[in-house]
């Protein structure tokens, strides 16, 4: 049998594909109707009148018949046949988003359906590979297609009237269907623009777009295009990604008995696969041996010993958390591009290290401790210092549930929102040397107290932020005004609506893990816009880039020194306070740890100046944990993370400034300590006021919320 490689079935243009099967059938009766008609003449049959007015009403009889086949078939054609420049490696199924790392390795496709309306109904997680030409794989995996699925392949017009006979016969003798009358052709033409609706229609149709695909198409190109499209199981399409799937190689790979697998599962790849039913797929793979050798394809040695070794199955590790970024990508090109009408290729900024490492340490910790503490869930993202996403795990597990803790679920990240208040406060004209009273504060009717629900009295702002003390942070927000919170906080990068309530300065709002992390990205740069983003850029199939990341060079959202300022102090929670756990050794961190009330959430974001993490952990219906704090479980997990992540990569000074705290302001943070204690003595004050340096405020009362803990 001589084959050669096809050409791409989406650029050919058959001269002849205009023509439609029905067509040619109306020419070909107006060709052969006088011929037969004299030929029934020679034969003197006794019913037929004379010859010449004969042939005169067979001729015109013919023509007639031939007239109303060709008004119908053009009318046919019309509603059934696709458009002249159809995709065919595309059409019939979900458009493709194939997503690769940042190195441009395939890490999973998603396909996208959609209802007549145009709506998105679904994202699949489908398995797609480019098309492999017919000369690159093995003989022996052709010929397992054609001795099972169309004999008569190479010498029918699309359909076959022998063989559709034959599985007539076949199935009236078992009482039941044993064998298809399809041809390769039809099955084809079924895949690419039918339902799978069993109706005289469907088939009529399904005959007229196999005699199109014949008149456009060359045999090898109808078998490549068959073998690199049909759908073979376990959410693949195609012999490659089949091959990738089961046997973790490519197709020209294949051995006989795994070619025999394949080669069985289009009659019924659902039930089928072997991932589900691999005694029924080996069944079948011995029926393909045994058309292979009744077709002399292969000589009965060798279909024993295949028979005898039947293939291992070698699935690819897919338990790596890479369903959750997909996902995340998947919902980003939607709402950019909307409804796709081609296939896309997209490279993210992820790395596969970075992600086993989040994966592994997000697991590690989570089983080891956390179910005794009353935790079930937890969440990780990281990003590079180009805002990056380099690792994203949404959750213990995507198979158990695909909801996105990191990218969908809004939570309280109490304390692990201050350094936005901090970052206020130093833009207010305060520093890290700044000494306020850390003590008792009310707010209307609402007194928040610090975790410990103990005061230190006067202390730097820096020791204030090192120990998460809730009544500093609600002081200085009181104090310069919530407003100026807000402001930083969006400059930062967060976006969502942020009421203006005393609680504010505790994280009482509801963030992401993403949104979060990402907000803390212009600290570790030196208050430079670092947008977090997870593409880097997207391509169509045939290489046309449709979008590129660009990053915003040279703008800064928060003055240079105001940013070191604030990683100076986030420096200070590692070495001083509540994040001295999760100091890396040797290497210079920065982050800030949250809790919410009755430990419903704990947080840890941190950063070096390579890269930002984030983790959360909770459970998802609130409930609350053991006393489990910003400061235990998200920490080992962040340490036990950036520890991997950052092998191989240089030690790099946090951008901290300089770390001066006069005397002076230490002795003015005294005597302001003093005299507040003196007023409130005096005066028996119901309502508090702090005294820094620009002298005493009133807090003024507003209505407010439960507030975070830490």
């Amino acid at each position: 049998m001589r084959r050669r490689t096809a050409s791409h079935p989406r650029t050919r243009r058959a001269s002849g594909g205009g023509k439609t099967g029905l067509l040619r059938f109306a020419l070909n009766i107006l060709r052969a109707a006088p011929g037969a008609v004299a030929a029934e003449l020679r034969h003197g049959s006794p019913h037929l009148p004379s010859p010449a007015p004969l042939a005169l009403m067979a001729g015109s009889a013919a023509m007639t018949l031939a007239m109303v086949v060709l008004i119908a078939d053009i009318r046919f054609a019309a509603a059934v046949l696709p458009s002249e420049d159809v995709d065919l490696f595309s059409a019939g199924r979900p458009i493709s988003v194939t997503i690769l790392d940042r190195e441009g390795r395939r890490i999973g496709t998603r396909g996208i359906e959609y209802d007549a309306n145009g709506d998105r109904t679904a994202s699949l997680g489908l398995s797609y590979r480019e098309p492999v030409p017919l000369d690159a794989l093995p003989p022996y995996v052709i010929d397992a297609f054609i001795a099972t699925e169309d004999r008569r392949f190479f010498e029918h017009p699309g359909f076959d009237l022998r063989g559709l006979v034959r599985a007539l016969v076949a199935n009236f003798q078992a009482g039941t269907v044993v064998q298809g009358g399809s041809t390769i052709t039809q099955q084809l033409a079924k895949n690419l623009f039918l339902s799978p609706d069993q109706t005289i229609m469907r088939k009529l149709e399904e005959m007229q777009l196999a005699l199109w695909l014949e008149a456009r198409l060359t045999k090898e190109e109808i078998l490549s295009l068959y073998l690199n499209r049909i759908y073979l199981g376990a959410g693949t399409y195609g012999i490659e990604a089949a091959a990738d799937t089961y046997f973790s190689k490519d197709a020209t790979e294949l051995t006989l008995a795994e070619a025999a697998l394949l080669a069985g599962l289009p009659k019924a790849p659902s039930s089928l696969a072997p991932t589900t039913n691999m005694d029924g797929a080996l069944r079948r793979s011995h029926e393909v041996l045994d058309n292979l050798v009744e077709t002399g394809l292969i000589d009965p040695i060798a279909a024993q010993i295949a028979k005898a070794e039947p293939p291992d199955l070698a699935l690819r590790e897919r338990n790596v958390g890479y369903g959750y970024f997909l996902d995340r990508v998947t919902e980003e090109i939607y709402s950019r591009f909307g409804t796709l009408y081609e296939d896309l290729v997209v490279t993210t900024t992820l790395d596969l290290d970075m992600q086993a490492a989040a994966q592994d340490a997000l697991s590690a910790v989570l089983d080891e401790e956390a179910a005794a503490r009353g935790a079930t869930q937890g969440a990780l993202i990281a990003y590079d210092e180009e805002g990056g996403i380099v690792a994203l795990v949404g959750g213990r597990s995507y198979e158990e549930s695909q909801f996105n803790r990191a990218s969908q679920a809004r939570r309280q990240p109490g304390s692990a929102f201050k350094p936005f208040v901090y970052l206020a406060a130093l833009e207010s004209g305060l520093s890290p040397g700044t000494v306020i009273v850390d003590q008792p504060v009310r707010v209307g009717d609402w007194a928040p107290t610090n975790y410990d629900e103990r005061y230190k009295g006067p202390v730097r702002l820096s020791s204030a932020v090192a120990s998460s003390a809730n009544s500093v942070a609600v002081q200085v927000t009181e104090t310069i005004g919530r407003d100026r919170v807000i402001d930083a906080a969006r400059r930062a990068g967060i976006t969502r609506d942020l009421p203006e309530l005393p609680s504010l300065a505790l994280g009482t709002m509801e963030l992401t893990l993403e949104e979060l992390t990402a907000a803390y990205l212009p600290f570790a740069q030196g208050g430079a816009e670092v947008p977090g983003h997870a593409i880097a850029h997207v391509r169509t199939r045939n290489g046309t880039q449709v979008y590129a990341f660009e990053a915003i060079d040279g703008f800064s959202v928060i003055d240079r020194k105001l940013a070191e300022e604030t990683t100076q102090m986030l420096a200070a929670v590692m070495t001083d306070g509540t994040g001295r756990s999760a100091a890396l050794p040797g290497r210079p961190s920065a982050g800030k740890t949250g809790t919410t009330n009755a430990w419903r959430d704990a947080w840890f974001v941190g950063y070096t100046p390579q890269i930002t993490a984030g983790v959360w952990v909770g459970n998802d219906e609130a409930a609350p944990m053991d006393h489990v704090t910003g400061s235990s479980l998200p920490l080992q997990i962040w340490r036990r993370f950036m520890a991997q992540a950052h092998e191989g990569l240089p030690v790099r000074p946090l951008p901290t400034g300089e770390a001066a705290y006069p005397a002076t302001e230490q002795l003015a943070g005294l005597y302001a300590g003093l005299r507040n204690d003196l007023v409130q003595a005096a005066y028996d004050a119901g309502e508090r006021s702090w005294f820094g340096l620009a002298g005493p405020t009133r807090i003024r009362a507003r209505p407010a919320p439960g507030a975070g803990t830490e």
